[in-house]
């Protein structure tokens, strides 16, 4: 592991790749991640051989190899819905103990722009459609699992032209997980060349810690070679999080192996999916390099806390 890195990768990767999948693909990449009865269960975004995504199941028993892929996509556009008629991207999950169901989170994609779309589900087998919560431009989307003074929580990334904003993570709240306040501001990106400076999102939904909740984010710098994607920690107030209660100055995950700098994208490492094992403190952290296939990176939760609680509060 690099000294400057605090996730690991691990020797397999990449784990899945589109010569995986058991139907004709371009690419699998960006996964949500969920640990199902005793399988970890990702929900990767394949991009069919059109360029159109969907959202396909593969399980594991140990989250690694032997991958057992459904045939079929468990979410797919709708040709006749507009909003989604370009495809479905970048899912998240998150248990909802309330809803006694799985929230997944993702973007919809048609021609007014990328939207925040919202599905839950029993068992990853069948899904029931909330439909677009936060309209174009609107992306990278998760829920907090449980409501914060009576509301839910999303974390998310509108985009807006005016006043020279750049992207950032914001944070809507909703009575009724389809009607959302005015985003409120969480994290910005850094000025001047910093690693993050460009734009960020959520990576994973935010794990909860006795010591708030730890953000994995992804943030991006331009260079004259393009976008350089790049993974990032935070610490959120567990009962207001939009205060920052820390933030890592230097990255916890850059691409430098040959599959994360080479692919569709390069240059890129976006992670969405994350499994915490409380009984051996390991987190296992599924993310998409170069656009073009599933990598997995592990680190122990407590180190990953270490690291972001001996930063500096962010300014």
């Amino acid at each position: 592991m690099s000294q400057l890195e605090l996730l690991e990768r691990h020797a397999a990767n990449p784990i899945l790749t589109a010569e995986d999948w058991p139907y004709p693909v371009n690419a699998v990449f960006n996964p949500a991640a969920a640990q199902v009865d005793g399988q970890t269960v990702l929900l990767a975004r394949v991009e069919d051989r059109r360029g159109i995504s969907h959202l396909t199941v593969a399980r594991s028993a140990n989250g690694i190899d032997d991958w057992t892929i459904d045939p079929t996509p468990l979410l797919a556009p709708d040709d006749e819905t507009v909003s989604e008629q370009w495809g479905f991207e970048d899912p998240r999950v998150v248990w909802v103990d309330e809803l006694a169901r799985w929230v997944i989170t993702c973007t919809a994609y048609g021609p007014a722009g990328p939207a925040v779309f919202l599905a839950t589900t029993e068992d990853f087998s069948t899904v029931e459609r909330y439909g677009i919560v936060r309209h174009p431009e609107d992306k990278n989307a998760a829920l907090l699992p449980h409501r914060i003074d009576g509301r839910w929580v999303l974390l998310h990334r509108p985009k807006t032209e005016f006043g020279g904003a750049r992207g950032e993570i914001l944070l809507s709240r909703s009575d009724d997980l389809v009607s959302w306040s005015s985003p409120e501001e969480v994290l910005k990106p850094r000025a001047g060349a910093w690693w993050d400076s460009l734009r960020i999102g959520i990576g994973p939904p935010p794990l909860l810690t006795e010591h708030g909740w730890l953000l994995i984010y992804h943030g991006v710098k331009d260079t004259v070679g393009g976008g350089i994607y790049r993974v990032g920690l935070a610490l959120l107030d567990i009962d207001e999080p939009t205060r920052v209660l820390r933030r890592l100055p230097t990255w916890a995950l850059a691409p430098v192996a040959p599959y994360e700098r080479t692919g569709d994208v390069p240059n890129v490492v976006f992670p969405c999916g994350v499994v915490h094992d409380e009984a051996t403190d390991l987190v296992r952290m599924y993310y998409g390099a170069a656009d073009t296939s599933i990598c997995l990176a592990t680190a122990r939760l407590s180190d990953l806390l270490d690291a972001v609680l001996a930063a500096p509060a962010d300014d």
